[in-house]
């Protein structure tokens, strides 16, 4: 589709967004929020008529794309159908959604609770785990995020999290295993496999395992920088979790659905948990939608006991329709094939080659259409192009490196010294290597940051 330009309806449209919206994580005076016209797969338009290649997905959560046909035909269907009913009812579009999930899930994760997206996803999960086994901690990662309401951004191992943070959620924060800058003084990856899972357990020995209900973990962490854990990690969790009685919630928010090129990230990593949390690509966010899978035993604990916990809107038809659409569309069109396709044929090697070329790249990593550059002032120290969570002056090399990818028309995602590249999964080779030359001219901007 060619966008045409009608600068003045953008300009009415950003009016009424400066005079009325409250946007989230922001200093409402010191944004500029871009008036979008429309979108349509891997691309959307503001109203000047300029187009750029999404490597966002939205809030990596488009992965079919925008605006996908059969979709939209599933919402409109669906909506003339029954538009809304409530979540005590057996619905087809509810059921069918929850069966289609649950069949690609790892395990006996079988049982699907709905709700309206991650941060209640993840809430819900604690609560879950807190009432199976009676025990107060939670367990999460530094370099993690988990959404952002009260408990989840307790959760949470990033600067979000502070303002919030109540110092009394029974929330414990441990590292995890990120080879590039080591917190355990590792050599290797299996020196920092080792040494991650020996802190874990200290930390479970020190708090009490007795006191503990669950470790939350992101399969591979998202907005924290797309750490792909080292062989080994995630079962070796697993196992400590089974060894003291512990809940192991993996959150597949951001990495499930076609992301890393498996239905969930666990399936890398031969891995079952008891409860996995998923929000976002489930309808490419076509309609919001989250929720938790259950295992048996934890099932089971509510089997003759009230789970005391639910929302007015948990499987909402219009969402639970979009779901359905958008896991059969998957299928039909591959497209968890084509993000481990494209992944290891374009973005792995296109991704390698930039940072040969440009010495602001200190790291590449990834996995389907799930992959982070480390941006750095210095290979050799590894120094990092911008200080932890800067602001204003101090992320200015950052600010110039997202304005020169704008500028060749692709949306990043930057995060503190890091680039994402996410698009969505069904983008195609020439998609990819477009904004593959976009990002190596952008690059040559931080380029001139290196020391």
């Amino acid at each position: 589709m060619t966008p045409q330009p009608n600068p003045e309806v953008g300009a009415a449209v950003k009016a009424a967004d400066r005079a009325h919206v409250f946007h989230s994580w922001s200093a409402q005076e010191l944004i500029d929020p871009l008036a979008v016209a429309g979108a349509q797969g891997s691309y959307f338009w503001d109203y000047d008529g300029r187009r750029y290649l999404d490597f966002t997905s939205g809030l990596v959560y488009t992965n079919i794309g925008y605006q996908h046909p059969k979709v939209i035909a599933a919402i409109q269907e669906q909506a003339a159908r029954m538009t809304t009913f409530a979540p005590a009812f057996a619905v087809e579009a509810r059921s069918e959604a929850a069966r289609l999930i649950a069949e690609r899930t790892p395990g006996d994760l079988d049982r699907i609770f709905f709700t309206n997206g991650g941060a209640d996803a993840v809430e819900h999960a604690v609560r879950m785990a807190r009432l199976h086994t009676g025990r107060p901690k939670v367990l999460s990662a530094y370099r993690s995020y988990h959404g952002g309401t009260q408990q989840a951004v307790n959760i949470t191992g990033d600067p979000r999290r502070w303002a919030s943070d109540s110092g009394t959620a029974g929330v414990v924060h441990f590292w995890a295993p990120f080879p590039y800058r080591s917190r355990f003084y590792a050599g290797t990856e299996e020196q920092e496999c080792a040494r991650a899972l020996e802190h874990l357990e200290t930390t479970i020995a020190f708090e009490g395992p007795s006191t503990i209900a669950a470790i939350v973990l992101e399969t591979i962490p998202g907005t924290a920088g797309i750490m792909t854990p080292p062989a080994g990690y995630l079962a070796g969790v697993r196992e400590l979790c089974d060894t003291y009685g512990i809940v192991f919630v993996l959150d597949e928010v951001m990495a499930g659905f076609g992301r890393t090129g498996e239905w969930f990230a666990a399936d890398l990593y031969d891995v079952v948990p008891d409860l996995m949390t998923f929000a976002k690509g489930v309808n490419s966010g076509y309609v919001p939608l989250g929720g938790v899978a259950i295992s048996g035993a934890i099932a089971e604990t509510f089997a003759r006991r009230p789970y005391p916990g639910g929302l007015t809107y948990s499987g909402h038809p219009l969402a639970c329709a979009a779901a359905v659409a958008t896991i059969n569309v998957m299928e039909e069109e591959g497209v968890v094939e084509n993000a481990a396709r494209l992944g290891a044929s374009v973005v792995g090697p296109g991704l390698r080659e930039l940072a040969e070329r440009h010495p602001c790249v200190g790291e590449v990593r990834g996995v389907g259409m799930f992959w982070a550059l480390e941006l750095v002032r210095d290979r050799e120290t590894r120094e990092p192009l911008v200080p932890y969570n800067a602001t204003g002056e101090a992320n200015a090399p950052m600010a110039a490196f997202a304005a020169a990818a704008k500028e060749g028309g692709v949306w990043p995602f930057v995060n503190m010294n890091r680039t994402h590249v996410v698009p969505p999964c069904n983008v195609s080779e020439a998609e990819l290597k477009e904004g593959l030359a976009v990002l190596d001219a952008a690059l040559s901007v931080a380029d001139g940051y290196v020391a």
